[in-house]
């Protein structure tokens, strides 16, 4: 993972203080590849029962190559490692409120959970290697606000909805030292 610019933290910052007209956090997600813990999805969080010969052909590319550069990473390090791993998860019902968050983060090239008192989002600022003059400006894909509305539990990198459903995020090093740093010097702001 790259860590952004602070003028692309500061875009998605504007972006969604202009629509909401209050203070707000921004955290950059890691690459959101969670396992599924929810009924009619698999692990990955493909749809259970479609595209069954392409799954079929992604498992044994994944078998094969995965087992392959994994081992070689586990020789070059000394520990183990998985090519194709995933982390945070997702849990709850089918049909999972949590579903809209995470489906809408995946295919993000910047992804970035936004909230506030009073909102959560989903921000991409695209390809956070690109220059933050020469990206497109930031976009939300995915909005809650009201009773739809998710709790954050920034000390547990964890998100819950009001139908039980929960997802687990993950971030970088570096990221996770900002976040530590801003509610340090932001304390008694909220």
């Amino acid at each position: 993972m790259i860590f952004p610019k602070p003028e692309t933290r500061a875009r998605v910052r504007a972006l969604a203080e202009s629509e909401w007209r209050e203070p707000v956090v921004a955290v950059q997600l890691d690459d959101v590849k969670p396992d599924f813990d929810v009924p009619g999805r698999r692990k990955d969080g493909t749809v259970k029962g479609t595209r069954l010969v392409r799954r079929f052909f992604w498992n044994v590319f994944r078998g094969t190559v995965g087992g392959i550069v994994s081992a070689v990473l586990s020789i070059g390090s000394g520990t183990a490692a998985h090519a194709f791993g995933r982390s945070g998860r997702v849990s709850g019902p089918a049909n999972a409120q949590a579903l809209g968050l995470v489906d809408a983060a995946r295919p993000a090239n910047g992804p970035w959970l936004v909230y506030s008192q009073s909102h959560v989002a989903v921000v991409d600022s695209g390809h956070v290697f690109l220059d933050p003059a020469d990206s497109p400006p930031p976009t939300i894909l995915w909005h809650a606000t009201g009773a739809a509305k998710p709790r954050i539990f920034p000390a547990h990198r964890r998100v819950t909805w009001p139908d039980g459903s929960e997802f687990v995020y993950s971030i970088s090093a570096e990221e996770s030292h900002f976040q530590h740093e801003s509610a340090t010097r932001d304390e008694g702001k909220w």
